[in-house]
């Protein structure tokens, strides 16, 4: 049986990963389960999973969880230092589903103790991708990727043809609102800006979805999970979200990883990984579809890619400030307090700002991001609507 660890237990994919374990009980050893504040779900998934330990972030909710878990054989903590104790704990693989900057120590954590790690959280890559992949080099850990563009070059990209591969190209929905002018998305709600119209995500990745920050994130993570230039990394839209990323090679081909857009799919690749496993997804019908479109997308209307390749070139502390930067400004606008279109503009403000040494270590990381967040609320808090 493989021995696992769900750090962010709770989130869209933590809740996925959870499905593919109790489908295939046999299969898997819950070790622990972590998650933030909700206390009743990570709660009732460590009962059914049998879990070792659960470990709830905001360490108030302890008294709650032991409630919860009154009479159950499960070890309970609460705390980020605990967090990190339950990344280190003795799994053969590790989720690192921890939203945004908050899941950079525990996955750190998880590499540190040598545990091969699923990863979800493209902050930890954005942020601190030079600090993470020595580390793992150092632990000799393996990195997962989870996210279905990464998971898919990582299923199309031959590492011992790595000369030989011309490009990457990761695809993009476009999001709710790629037929948009840029005078409707003015008054984008942040209702709609959930509504994906392809994937079943929480609101921030969501957010970042219709932004098409998403694609510049992932342009950052995917220049430090494979050994190839910035340039070499190209976006594409693709509506329909069955080709979900493609490696171009020197002699003209293109290898493609196709499924549908469903979350579970690229888990399930990472969970199994060495092996393949069955998944409860919808076939893939392409007659069904009947056809394949793409596109290149609009700098005007979704100007974060270009704000993303420009922190990618510059290097240094220039991700992390971005990433700290979108972090606020999406939460902003998800608390009514910012438009749609404002969004690229505080990261932009942000990084004009803000131009530090780069960060060499995990604490010189969150120390920049903590200062771009405080930089950017100032932002958000000053911008005139």
């Amino acid at each position: 049986m493989k021995r696992v660890t769900v750090l962010g237990a709770t989130g869209s994919v933590g809740r996925s990963t959870l499905d593919l374990i109790e489908r295939n009980s046999e299969m898997f050893e819950v070790v622990a389960l972590t998650a933030h504040r909700d206390v009743s779900g990570l709660s009732a998934a460590a009962r059914r999973t049998g879990a070792q330990r659960a470990v709830i972030a905001d360490e108030s909710l302890l008294p709650d969880l032991r409630d919860a878990l009154a009479g159950a054989p499960v070890e309970i903590a609460a705390g980020m230092n605990a967090v990190c104790e339950a990344a280190r704990m003795d799994a053969d693989w590790v989720m690192a589903a921890i939203v945004g900057c908050a899941g950079l120590k525990p996955t750190m954590a998880a590499m540190e103790a040598g545990r091969t790690v699923a990863l979800a959280n493209k902050e930890s890559l954005v942020s601190a991708g030079g600090v993470m992949t020595a580390a793992a080099r150092s632990s000799g850990v393996t990195l997962l990727p989870v996210d279905s563009e990464h998971n898919a070059v990582f299923q199309c990209f031959d590492p011992d043809q790595a000369a030989r591969v011309r490009r990457i190209v990761l695809t993009a929905s476009g999001g709710p609102f790629r037929g948009w002018s840029r005078e409707a998305m003015e008054a984008i709600t942040p209702a709609q800006a959930v509504a994906h119209p392809n994937w079943s995500m929480g609101a921030k990745i969501s957010v970042d979805s219709a932004t098409m920050m998403n694609k510049g994130l992932e342009l950052i993570e995917a220049f430090h999970l494979f050994p190839v230039a910035a340039e070499q990394l190209d976006i594409l839209v693709h509506r329909q979200s069955v080709i979900h990323s493609l490696v171009e090679y020197v002699d003209g081909s293109f290898l493609a990883q196709l499924g549908s857009p469903d979350m579970r799919t690229p888990i399930a690749h990472a969970l199994a990984w060495p092996d393949r496993m069955a998944v409860p997804v919808e076939r893939l019908d392409l007659a069904k579809i009947a056809q394949l479109d793409f596109e290149v997308p609009d700098p005007e209307r979704f100007p974060a890619i270009d704000l993303a390749r420009a922190a990618l070139a510059a290097g240094g502390a220039r991700p992390a400030i971005m990433n700290a930067a979108n972090e606020v400004a999406v939460a902003a606008f998800l608390a009514g307090r910012l438009g749609f279109l404002e969004i690229a503009a505080i990261v932009s403000d942000t990084l004009s700002g803000y131009d530090p040494p780069a960060p060499e270590t995990l604490d010189a990381v969150l120390a920049v991001d903590a200062e771009a967040r405080a930089i950017a609320d100032r932002r958000v808090r000053n911008r005139v609507r």
